[in-house]
């Protein structure tokens, strides 16, 4: 590991990228509805963060004085910086969604109420909401001195506090989950007067107390919100067996009972009432985070839009792939050239198309596909199935440690084998994370391989959101090696000596660092030397030491990263030569590209990976080369139009403020409105 270069600690570089999430919340440009589910992604990103790094933070935390020495930081001073920025960023999340987007909504006709703001006729209407459709549904628990149940994971709860006015020490705590199966966080009321009014099921229990607690002689009774994040990390059985997928459901209910990491509570809730409530749960003080009225902001990316549709993010057409057919053979146009889709600006469909023609194929004799996370009614399992019936061999290798979709591909595992598919559930201690797709078809008796190779998942809902590239391919080179590398999938073993993929994890890392040291060889030699280098995070060490070497040496670098960069650019001996930049905007960036100069010859890379050690050395990844100059140009093409963006593109520096990239230019680049206009007029 290298010493002493000038690193962004990685976890105060992710809270960074989340905050450029919550600037696009907080840009009035953006459409209201679409800033309200900004918000709500930067809730579940939050979540997310607790579950995982927080939770490892505090892991370490508790281990010895060495981790300080392992890591090179101190993870308790860590866990109270991360609070700092939280706690600040929670400050700007509410001042955004009360002080602005509230208000905003309401000139827009547009009522977000609560409890205290029913009259009479919407009570009535609230109140047999809940008689008709929640009352049934809450389970209230009434606490005891020597009672607290296990409060579940992220899920969201009212804590109760029932008082007598004539005996102020008479005072009862209660428990209430708010429930989530079958019903809508949101009920859009009756419209009075043209005037929208929405309210969250959350107000609807507060407004209905008394019907719950009507048994009890009080006379006020108050709710506050709370919701507990906890530690989400698998403790699972080392040994593969056929035992796997019961060891991996029994460490899934675990999860839901890990350590508790953060508790988000109600600003408003009275002292003596959180006093009451953290003493009953284990927490430290860096897991106490003040939030607002509603917890579980997740779910607000499903918030109804009442009003006009210029409060969304125009709706647009898929393009289309010029020269690719949807009414021909699939297979018969990918024979002749590679096609490229651009996801989302075209349509995902394609694949879709891709399976189906192999399902019912005569010529199409098997089937061999990585599976990551999958669509929650998935035309590829469908299609994969029907291929099954039809005979083909199908080889699914089915990620079962996919994070958090774990219980989805549990369901989609035991779905398949039942089909008769053939499910490997991949190999120990190693996730795959690899997005291919080999088909064999026998042509004038000789087996011929039509390949799918991605930077993103077989996953129809993400394609609609998520920026990522799909290639097409009957390129010989690619394909055989992709048939070696499925086999050795097949028989949990990693083969080396690929001469075009870059296939972590035995050969990804060293290859990187060859492509890199020839442009330093270049620089060196007065050469054309430069990269791009385009990602979702970069934080090994190791990797970003090569990139001050080659910056050192005169090589030209250039990276769009959407998320966590640790690598510091601009530091006078390390990194002058380094620029990087991050576009958050309506689509996820998603797509990972690598491109060297190559003394003028670019190299251009397509992978699944991102410049982190768990993909270079802990998973299956796959890069492939692009070698169709038509596909090199396009995406080139796009590079620079991202490379342009004067909209959506902030800064990447020391100090972390995200500061917007503005151009004393008068013409406003925007890379994801831009790169559709580019595609469309191809097509």
């Amino acid at each position: 590991m290298p010493k002493n270069i000038p690193l962004i600690n990685r976890e105060i570089s992710w809270l960074s990228f989340n905050d450029r999430v919550l600037q696009e919340a907080a840009d009035k440009t953006v459409p209201l509805v679409e800033r309200i589910r900004f918000l709500a992604i930067f809730s579940s990103n939050l979540d997310e963060f607790y579950r995982v790094r927080v939770a490892t933070l505090n892991r370490l935390s508790n281990l010895n004085t060495k981790v300080k020495e392992l890591f090179g930081y101190n993870p308790k001073k860590t866990l109270t910086e991360i609070k700092s920025i939280v706690v600040r960023q929670e400050r700007k999340f509410n001042h955004l969604f009360e002080d602005e987007i509230i208000k905003e909504l309401e000139r827009q006709k547009i009522f977000i109420i609560n409890e205290l703001q029913l009259n009479v006729s919407r009570g009535q209407f609230v109140r047999k909401y809940f008689r008709d459709k929640i009352l049934s549904t809450l389970v209230p628990v009434m606490l005891t001195d020597d009672s607290f149940p296990e409060l579940k994971d992220r899920a969201i709860y009212f804590l109760v506090k029932l008082t007598k006015l004539k005996n102020k020490e008479k005072i009862r705590y209660a428990l209430i989950e708010i429930p989530t199966d079958g019903l809508d966080r949101f009920i859009v009321l009756p419209e009075t007067h043209n005037l929208k009014f929405v309210i969250l099921i959350d107000d609807i229990i507060r407004y209905c107390l008394d019907d719950i607690f009507f048994i009890f002689d009080y006379d006020n009774i108050e709710a506050y919100s709370i919701q507990l994040t906890r530690d989400a990390e698998l403790d699972l059985d080392k040994q593969v067996s056929e035992k796997f997928i019961d060891a991996l459901t029994k460490s899934l209910q675990k999860r839901s009972r890990g350590k508790p990491m953060r508790l988000l509570y109600d600003t408003d809730m009275p002292m003596d009432m959180l006093t009451y409530l953290v003493a009953k749960l284990d927490l430290t003080a860096e897991g106490l985070i003040p939030g607002n009225r509603y917890h579980n902001f997740k779910d607000f990316i499903n918030f109804p839009n009442v009003g006009g549709p210029e409060l969304e993010y125009p709706k647009v057409s898929p393009l289309p792939i010029k020269d690719l057919t949807a009414g021909r053979s699939i297979f018969a146009q990918i024979a002749k050239k590679d096609y490229l889709i651009n996801l989302p600006y075209q349509s995902f469909d394609y694949i879709i198309h891709f399976l189906r023609e192999a399902a019912i194929d005569p010529k199409v004799t098997e089937i061999n596909i990585t599976l990551y996370r999958l669509a929650e009614n998935s035309r590829v399992i469908n299609a994969l199935i029907n291929a099954a019936k039809n005979g083909k061999k199908v080889n699914c290798l089915l990620e079962l440690k996919a994070r958090f979709d774990e219980q989805a591909n549990i369901y989609w595992t035991n779905r398949l084998e039942e089909e008769g598919l053939t499910v490997n559930y991949g190999i120990l201690d190693y996730k795959v994370h690899s997005k291919i797709c080999l088909v064999k078809r026998l042509e004038k008796g000789k087996d011929v391989y039509y390949a799918n190779l991605a930077t993103g998942n077989f996953n129809e809902k993400t394609a609609l959101l998520y920026c990522d590239y799909s290639l097409f391919t009957t390129n010989k080179d690619i394909t055989g090696e992709l048939a070696k590398l499925f086999e050795g999938l097949q028989k949990k073993v990693f083969y080396r000596g690929y001469k075009h993929l870059i296939v972590s994890p035995l050969e990804s890392r060293n290859k990187i660092y060859e492509l890199i040291d020839t442009e330093i060889a270049n620089a060196k030699a007065g050469k054309p030397a430069y990269m791009i280098l385009k990602m979702n995070s970069l934080s090994d060490e190791d990797i970003i030491s090569k990139l001050y070497d080659a910056s050192n040496a005169g090589v030209k670098i250039q990276m769009i990263i959407r998320g966590m960069c640790c690598l510091v650019p601009g530091v006078i001996g390390y990194s002058e030569n380094i620029q990087v930049i991050s576009i958050i905007d309506k689509y996820l960036e998603h797509a990972r590209i690598w491109i060297f100069a190559n003394n003028g010859d670019e190299r251009m890379f397509l992978t699944s990976a991102d410049m982190m050690t768990r993909n270079l050395d802990h998973r299956v990844e796959v890069g492939f080369p692009i070698l169709d100059p038509n596909i090199k140009t396009e995406i080139r093409d796009a590079i620079d139009i991202q490379l342009k963006d004067n909209t959506k593109a902030r800064e990447i520096n020391a100090v972390n403020n995200n500061k917007y990239i503005r151009s004393r230019s008068k013409i406003s680049y925007r890379a994801q409105d831009d790169i559709y206009s580019y595609l469309k007029y191809k097509s």
